[in-house]
């Protein structure tokens, strides 16, 4: 910017510096239609696995689909599809280019960036802002239908930056069964309505276990509450996941799109249709 620069769009030419940056910036994430933030309001209830299997359902639904993996610190998605291949850039530097699991999936993730998967990225919550706001704005998307946004746990930085800097069009909160979970859920449930947010779905993941000789569902981390607590927020989509060792290894295994994932169809029949 050009210390004359007025800040008045207006009285510029098309050559004005800070112009041509936006409108390079804007053409990244033009073609992107609809961004979908996955939350939680703690950590350890399956969050990214949700937002895989959510890609996965959408890519299986014939929509062009992406993953921005906003938990800069605790980046598990390219793992989850089996990425090996590190992002790559534009002769500037300028322009990073997501990668593309075998389904058509395009994913960005700091894991993407680092030489070595299980180095940490030791840095503050600015800096951590600024890193999801990079992988908005510098990533070139391209054409997407539905980009789903897996951000950390908690309702700080990132999860804020996301909901300001992004064009959230809904968001769908993972949790599990313990009775402590109402009061966290709450609390991210408040915050999407406290940024004018709607809340699409709840998915409640190791809700239960089915036995696989006599197929009697255990509640082994105690009763479900998640019905009460959609009907407290006028939820509509609940989805109920079991535990499931089988998905689970296959996750963590880098076959997520090889998972049945028709327990999330009404959850993303919301998401369509928001």
């Amino acid at each position: 910017m050009s210390e004359e620069c007025t800040h008045d769009c207006s009285s510029c030419g098309s050559n004005c510096a800070e112009r041509v940056e936006e409108q390079k910036n804007k053409d990244n994430y033009a073609g992107v239609k609809k961004v979908i933030a996955v939350v939680s309001g703690k950590g350890g209830v399956g969050k990214s696995m949700v937002t895989s299997l959510l890609a996965v359902n959408s890519a299986k639904n014939g929509l062009k689909t992406a993953i921005m993996d906003a938990d800069i610190t605790g980046p598990s998605i390219p793992k989850s599809f089996g990425l090996k291949e590190k992002a790559k850039c534009d002769e500037e530097g300028t322009v990073i280019y997501p990668e593309v699991t075998n389904g058509g999936i395009k994913v960005m993730s700091m894991n993407l960036l680092m030489d070595n998967e299980t180095d940490p990225v030791i840095w503050r919550g600015p800096v951590i802002a600024g890193a999801v706001k990079e992988f908005w704005e510098n990533v070139k998307w391209g054409d997407i239908d539905c980009m789903f946004v897996d951000c950390p746990p908690g309702t700080g930085d990132v999860p804020l930056t996301v909901f300001q800097s992004l064009p959230v069009a809904g968001i769908v909160v993972v949790t599990s069964p313990q009775e402590l979970v109402s009061m966290i859920v709450e609390k991210a449930v408040n915050m999407a309505n406290m940024m004018d947010i709607p809340v699409l779905g709840i998915v409640e993941n190791m809700s239960y276990f089915e036995c696989p000789d006599c197929g009697k569902k255990h509640e082994i981390f105690g009763k479900s509450h998640i019905d009460e607590i959609a009907a407290q927020h006028d939820i509509k989509a609940v989805a109920k996941l079991p535990i499931n060792p089988e998905a689970a290894s296959k996750v963590d295994g880098g076959f997520a799109e090889d998972l049945d994932v028709s327990a999330l169809d009404n959850i993303f029949e919301a998401i369509r249709n928001c």
